[in-house]
């Protein structure tokens, strides 16, 4: 291929990947809370300050969705992304000012500007099954940093996602528009309804209608096959709702009504139940269908969206959950210690919370390496999720620290026995190539009291419980060793 032909043929895929992007028209549109939502889920996971899904035009990369909210757009060889969506994998660098590509960026050449940047290009697939790379979703922070295998990973699942969404928004868009206009274009129903069976069949989507006057409901295909049902007679709409649990019931029923008294479309997403019994997560749009200023009927699209609410659910609790022990972690720690303390004062009812510090932990590491270490953290993970301590909320708190909420009535009464019963059960041997010690943990339990509002303070008061509980153990081997002697 000469040069000339090599140019013509980047340009034309360029032009290409353009069209793919412009197409969704989502450059310059509006927040979405789907995508919002992503970029906080992205931050969270891969812990940085700042989660970005953008999309890269002619000259610039646009901002879709900052989990700082902060919006925008850059010149496109200013944007990291640019590069990003070069590539079929994942764009990490520690540092950027050590990136040649990257040190004299105005982005960051700042003494505050981003030092780290992980990416993962982000694709569309054109009517015709092209795939093109139209952006990526990043992290950035201001300090220098590394991304170990479970953030490469858990980066390419939220491209993966974000892919879906984009994917499912396209389809759930006209989808709608061919569902509110297939009766003003009788002439082109023919060509719409095959366009839209094949939306249904590619999104697990649907459409339907309920009249205003009769509550007559109208469905597609698509409806009947999420449904479980055979295509034909659509049930009477007391019926219809019965495939939704109460909860759910009661969340459609209200956006119905809220559409018709103000006009206001509405798109949420429930549980569902088919007619096989199978559980489900369903995503319901609608809005109002208006003949001459007056609202006849309600349309809308109903879609299967088990699948992407299925990965959110992992991804969302591989965020909250420490990958060693199994258990969860400090940041959903915290929410489960601010949602319990404020239901007990709310209630009256009460609370306890012990903190565990493992006793000789660095001298196991020292002594029988980290594998025996992690060995160790493991176990007391097992232990925090034993049965007697019946559904209390267990996590790691940091390094060999951990923390426990207990809010049974007849555990909360005797905190005594938790302490001896938890020392007990986290005294076991640890052995490595021959070599044998003990692993022991101290435990300090504190009780909210009604003076106690803040997080800081109830941990300072269970802290300084533990602390003389360690005093106390240590002075007790002490005494032993000085018996022996």
């Amino acid at each position: 291929m000469s040069p000339v032909d090599l140019i013509t043929d980047i340009f034309s895929e360029e032009g290409r990947r353009v069209a793919a992007l412009r197409a969704l028209s989502l450059l310059d549109s509006a927040p979405e809370r789907e995508f919002d939502a992503l970029v906080a889920l992205a931050a969270d996971m891969l812990d940085c300050p700042t989660a970005l899904l953008t999309l890269v035009d002619t000259d610039r990369v646009w901002i879709k969705a900052a989990s700082a909210g902060e919006r925008g757009q850059v010149c496109r060889d200013v944007g990291m992304c640019e590069v990003t969506i070069r590539g079929k994998e994942p764009l990490i660098i520690n540092d950027l000012s050590g990136d040649p590509r990257f040190a004299a960026n105005p982005l960051v050449m700042p003494a505050d500007g981003a030092r780290f940047y992980a990416g993962m290009p982000v694709h569309a697939v054109t009517s015709g099954g092209e795939r093109h790379a139209i952006g990526a979703i990043c992290v950035l922070d201001t300090k220098p940093r590394c991304l170990n295998e479970s953030g490469r990973t858990a980066l390419a699942h939220l491209a993966t996602l974000a892919e879906a969404m984009i994917a499912a928004r396209a389809a759930a868009k006209q989808a709608i528009e061919i569902a509110t206009t297939a009766d003003r274009h009788a002439a082109a129903l023919a060509r719409q309804d095959r366009i839209f069976r094949q939306a249904e069949r590619m999104a697990a989507i649907g459409s339907w209608r309920v009249s205003l006057a009769d509550d007559k409901l109208q469905w597609s295909d698509g409806v009947y096959h999420i449904h479980g049902l055979p295509v034909g007679d659509v049930p009477e709409m007391p019926t219809a709702m019965q495939y939704y649990p109460p909860h759910a019931r009661d969340m459609i029923t209200a956006a119905l009504g809220e559409t018709i008294a103000t006009g206001a479309p509405f798109d949420i997403e429930v549980d569902f139940t088919t007619a096989q019994g199978k559980l489900r997560r369903v995503r319901v749009l609608g809005e109002r269908e208006t003949v001459e200023g007056t609202t006849v009927a309600l349309v809308g699209v109903f879609q299967d969206v088990t699948e992407r609410h299925a990965l959110e659910v992992t991804l969302r609790r591989s965020a909250d959950t420490d990958s060693l022990t199994g258990i969860a972690n400090r940041a959903a720690f915290d929410r489960a210690l601010e949602e319990a303390m404020t239901r007990s004062h709310a209630q009256g009812t009460p609370l306890l919370l012990a903190l565990v510090d493992l006793d000789g932990f660095k001298a196991i590491n020292d002594t029988l390496g980290h594998t025996a270490g992690d060995d160790v953290l493991r176990g007391v993970g097992r232990v925090l999720q034993s049965p007697w301590l019946k559904n209390s909320f267990a996590a790691r708190l940091g390094g060999d620290e951990f923390g426990i909420l207990v809010d049974d009535p007849a555990m909360v009464a005797n905190p005594g026995q938790i302490r001896t019963r938890l020392e007990d059960a986290l005294r076991f041997p640890i052995a490595l190539n021959g070599l044998a010690m003990v692993s022991a943990g101290t435990v300090g339990i504190a009780k909210l009291e009604a003076d106690c509002h803040s997080i800081r303070d109830f941990i300072h008061r269970a802290d300084t419980i533990l602390y003389m509980a360690k005093r106390e153990r240590v002075g007790e081997r002490r005494r032993e060793n000085r018996s022996a002697a």
